[in-house]
C-alpha cells in the first residue's frame, strides 16, 4: 500500500461526473475569462470569509504582488513578515520593489512571534504581512494593534488557512487585503493554479481589479500600469462547486488530526500545537522529531511518503542572501526547519491508511501505540 503525504485521484474520481460537467458548462458558455462564474465565486468566497469584496486572480503569490502595489509599497519600502514561509510570500514582496524584514517564529506553533514586532519596526516599514501557517491563524490582535498605532498597513496571507478562524473571525477579514491560494494541495484547492484577494475597502477593490487587468476597467483603456493576473472561469466554476464542501472537508481534516494526536500523543513526536484562540483547518498536520531525516527514510521504504514545509528557511536561501541575514539570526526558524515534517493529511485519506502510517511510525520510533 502506497500512502502518499497528499493525493487528489480519490478525491477527483468520487467527484468526477459533477466536475466534468462543470467544466462542460463553462466550455459551452462562449465565456472563458472574467465572466459570471468569476463573479460569483468572488462573491460567494468573500461573504464565506466576511469580507465584503473578492478579487480573483490567476495565484497567490501575484494576489501578494498586487496587493502590495495596491497599497503604493516598493522601492524603499520595508514589509515584516516570516522566514518560515513558502517562497511566493517573500518573492511577492521583492518583486514588488520592497525589502523583506523578517522576523522568528513562535516555538509552538511556528507561527510569526508577534511579541519581536516591535523591535522589527523601522522609519521605513509599511506593512505587515502575517502568513497563516499550516492552517491556523497567527495571533493576530498584537499585530492589529501596532498596526493601528503605527500606521501600517496589514496583508494577510491566507494560502494555507481557508476556513480557518481566530476568535471567531475568519481568516482574510483582519487586514486591509488578504490573499487565498487555490493551489491543488490546499483545503479548498482546485485543478490548476488560482488566487483571490480580500478585501472591505471599496477603493482598494476597485485598484485591484484595475491592477489584475491592464489598468484597466470597462473598455480597452488604461487608466494606470496594470498586470495580466485575471482567474480563469472554469477554475472559478469548480472552486465554485468546491466551497460548498469546505466545511465538511475541513471536518475530515479535524477528525484526522484528533486521531493523529490521540494515537501519537504518546510517543517522542512532537505534535502539533493549537493556539486557543484558533479552529484549526489542518491543511498540513506538522510533527517534530530530532531524527526527522531518518524517519522520512525509513517511511519512505515503507511506501509511505512525507513532506517537510518549509526545510530551507527563506533567509538563508542563496536567493535572497543580499538582504544580509545570517544563520543564528532567526533560531526558532532554524532549528525548527531541520526537525518540522507533515504527515498524510487530505480529506480521502481513510482511518486504515492512517493507522498504517501511525504504525509504521510507533515501529520506527520504538514506542508503543494503541489503535
Amino acid at each position: 500500500m502506497t500512502i502518499k503525504v497528499w493525493d487528489y485521484i480519490e478525491e477527483y474520481k468520487e467527484n468526477k461526473d459533477e466536475i466534468l460537467k462543470t467544466v462542460d458548462e463553462v466550455f459551452s458558455s462562449g465565456w472563458l475569462i472574467l465572466g459570471d462564474a468569476v463573479k460569483s465565486f468572488e462573491e460567494n468566497f468573500s461573504s464565506y470569509c466576511s469580507a465584503e469584496y473578492g478579487i480573483g486572480v490567476d495565484n497567490a503569490t501575484n494576489g501578494l504582488f498586487l496587493a502590495l502595489k495596491a497599497l503604493g509599497i516598493g522601492k524603499g519600502d520595508e514589509v515584516i513578515s516570516v522566514s518560515n514561509t513558502a517562497v511566493p510570500t517573500i518573492s511577492a514582496i521583492v518583486s514588488a520593489g520592497a525589502t523583506p524584514i523578517f522576523v522568528d517564529i513562535d516555538d509552538d506553533t511556528y507561527q510569526l512571534n508577534t511579541s519581536l514586532l516591535e523591535e522589527a519596526i523601522t522609519p521605513s516599514t509599511k506593512c505587515i504581512l502575517p502568513v497563516h501557517l499550516y492552517g491556523q491563524c497567527v495571533d493576530m490582535d498584537p499585530i492589529i494593534q501596532i498596526a493601528r498605532e503605527r500606521s501600517l498597513y496589514i496583508v494577510e496571507d491566507c494560502s494555507q488557512a481557508h476556513g480557518a478562524k481566530y476568535k471567531g473571525k475568519p481568516a482574510g477579514s483582519m487586514s486591509d487585503l488578504a490573499v487565498f491560494s487555490f493551489y491543488p494541495t490546499k483545503p479548498l484547492g482546485g485543478f490548476g493554479d488560482g488566487g483571490m484577494v480580500l478585501t472591505s475597502n471599496k477603493d482598494l477593490r476597485d485598484k485591484m481589479k484595475r491592477l489584475r487587468f491592464y489598468g484597466m476597467e470597462k473598455t480597452y483603456y488604461a487608466e494606470e500600469h496594470g498586470y495580466n493576473a485575471r482567474l480563469d472561469e472554469v477554475h472559478a466554476a469548480i472552486l465554485l462547486k468546491k466551497l460548498i464542501k469546505l466545511d465538511a472537508s475541513n471536518d475530515k481534516r479535524r477528525a484526522l488530526a484528533k486521531r493523529y494526536d490521540e494515537v501519537l500523543g504518546t510517543t517522542s513526536l512532537k505534535l502539533p500545537v493549537k493556539s486557543v484562540f484558533n479552529e484549526h483547518v489542518y491543511y498540513l498536520y506538522v510533527a517534530r522529531h530530532k531524527e526527522r531525516d531518518r524517519i522520512i527514510s525509513e517511511l519512505k521504504k515503507k511506501d509511505i511518503f512525507l513532506n517537510v514545509s518549509y526545510p530551507w528557511p527563506i533567509h538563508t536561501m542563496r536567493g535572497y542572501s543580499y538582504l544580509g541575514y545570517q544563520e543564528g539570526d532567526l533560531p526558532n526558524t532554524e532549528k525548527a526547519s531541520k526537525e518540522i515534517f507533515s504527515l498524510p493529511m487530505y480529506t480521502t485519506l481513510r482511518f486504515e491508511q492512517q493507522d498504517v502510517v501511525c504504525s509504521a511510525l510507533s515501529e520506527i520510533l520504538g514506542d508503543s501505540i494503541s489503535l
